[in-house]
């Protein structure tokens, strides 16, 4: 799959459409998800112009891939989510239910989640 540097959160990363930011570093960007799935539920979308993790790991350098994680982990400590625990998602392509071809992870927590997947 080609990026398409129109999809909505390549135009967030360019302020082209507002959002509530949690987090931002050089590697990532923190805001609540619009449609939550759980109590918490917060996406964090890379900077690099990838569409999806496999993308992200094949053309991403050693650097970015570390910079995107550890800000993952920075925004479950910002929202204190450790005691309790969290889930960490990403979908890979139109089969996982990616909707938005732009590398993002889902950080679910605030409640008991369902363990039937």
């Amino acid at each position: 799959m080609e990026y398409n540097a129109d999809n909505v959160f390549a135009k967030i990363l360019r302020a082209e459409i507002p959002t509530d930011k949690i987090y931002e570093d050089d590697y990532a960007l923190a805001f609540y998800d619009i449609h939550p799935k759980a109590k918490i539920h917060v996406l964090v979308i890379s900077k690099s112009m990838v569409t999806d993790f496999t993308d992200f790991m094949e053309h991403s350098s050693d650097e970015e891939a570390a910079g995107y994680m550890r800000a993952i982990v920075k925004v479950t400590h910002l929202l204190n989510l450790d005691k309790d625990g969290y889930r960490l998602v990403f979908n890979t392509g139109p089969d996982s239910g990616q909707e938005v071809p732009h590398l993002h992870a889902h950080i679910l927590a605030g409640e008991k989640l369902k363990t039937d997947l």
